[in-house]
């Protein structure tokens, strides 16, 4: 079992401001969690916490179940996959490859057998004689990734292993790490800021933001139940709408939606940028702004005095007006101070 647990853990610079704010999440083995959040939000400090690369201020890291807070980071039976790739110039793809089998004093044929079989597994036979500097962006990610498997370790902590790649290439090492994972049957910490690198590949997102955990549950969940206000937004295209709620029943541009079993007074409305045009209601705008991404199109516009888009299909008349078909049953509801979910019990 290589589970990792965070106990009220706290990470402090100065003493004062905690970078990491009592964060308490329990890692599953084997279970691939990603850790996602806004610059600056701690999902990094996290993985140098778990790693030992930072001392921690307070709370506890168990690995099997056991407190590794003063065990140094040698000892952990931890991979670290950085952005940077961070492979030695100077070695050849084998050798940067083999090194943490060396430094663990592996016997040569052992090394060896290890070694080309990961380099089979990633395809990086034709390379195990190049050296970094010879290889694509890809190339040398995959290198980096054959290197902390080489050592079979009890958790893999990968700090955006992907942002240095162009967009096709992202795609591609997504499906390869999560194809790992799948094989190697290990526990996966994966931290970015790319929503889309989190709902295709964890089997659980962790949202943190200033040193927090937001909201911590399955990709499916974070999508569709919201906590709050910041994780709405964050995942997926949402749009926060203004309203006043006057015995359950509010505007959007002059149009009326009663039914709602909501507290009266002001509160903020979100609905999906793809959700515009599944309603019963039909709200008319003025695009601002259109894009079109491919297979649709996103166009913005204002309601209630706030910016909104839509997703809509490449047949969809767009001109100097458009017809937007909204419901409330696909709308969700925060309280406008503190951005928690409001429980709509009739939606």
């Amino acid at each position: 079992m290589s589970g990792v647990v965070l106990r009220n853990l706290v990470k402090s610079y100065d003493g004062k401001k905690n970078v990491i704010d009592n964060i308490n999440l329990d890692i599953k083995d084997k279970e691939f969690v990603v850790l996602v959040g806004s610059s600056g939000c701690g999902k990094s400090t996290i993985l140098r916490l778990i790693s030992g690369l930072e001392d921690i201020t307070s709370g506890e890291v168990l690995i099997d179940g056991k407190v590794i807070n003063n065990t140094p980071p040698k000892d952990r039976d931890i991979a670290f996959v950085f952005q940077s790739y961070a492979l030695y110039p100077h070695m050849s793809v084998y050798d940067n490859m083999a090194f943490g089998l060396k430094m663990r004093k592996y016997d040569k044929s052992v090394i060896d057998e290890k070694v080309r079989e990961v380099a089979k597994a990633l395809n990086l036979e034709e390379l195990l004689d190049r050296k970094p500097k010879q290889l694509s962006g890809g190339q040398r990610q995959r290198v980096a990734l054959g290197r902390a498997i080489v050592r079979n370790p009890k958790v893999f902590l990968m700090d955006e292993p992907l942002s240095n790649l162009d967009a096709n290439l992202r795609v591609q090492m997504r499906s390869e790490i999560k194809r790992l994972h799948n094989k190697l049957q290990t526990t996966f910490v994966y931290v970015t800021h790319d929503q889309t690198e989190a709902l295709t590949m964890g089997d659980r997102i962790v949202i943190l933001d200033k040193g927090k955990i937001q909201q911590a549950d399955s990709p499916e969940i974070i999508y569709n139940k919201p906590a709050n206000k910041f994780v709405a937004g964050f995942i997926g295209q949402m749009n926060f709408i203004d309203v006043n709620v006057i015995n359950g029943s509010f505007e959007i541009e002059g149009v009326k939606f009663d039914g709602c079993n909501i507290p009266d007074g002001y509160v903020t409305v979100g609905i999906r940028a793809e959700k515009m045009t599944c309603g019963d209601k039909s709200v008319f705008v003025k695009p601002e702004i259109t894009e079109m991404t491919g297979g649709e199109r996103i166009v913005y516009f204002n309601l209630n005095n706030c910016r909104c888009s839509a997703k809509v299909p490449m047949d969809y008349l767009v001109g100097d007006n458009i017809e937007l078909k909204i419901s409330s049953g696909n709308m969700y509801f925060f309280d406008s101070e503190s951005g928690e979910v409001i429980k709509n019990e009739k939606v």
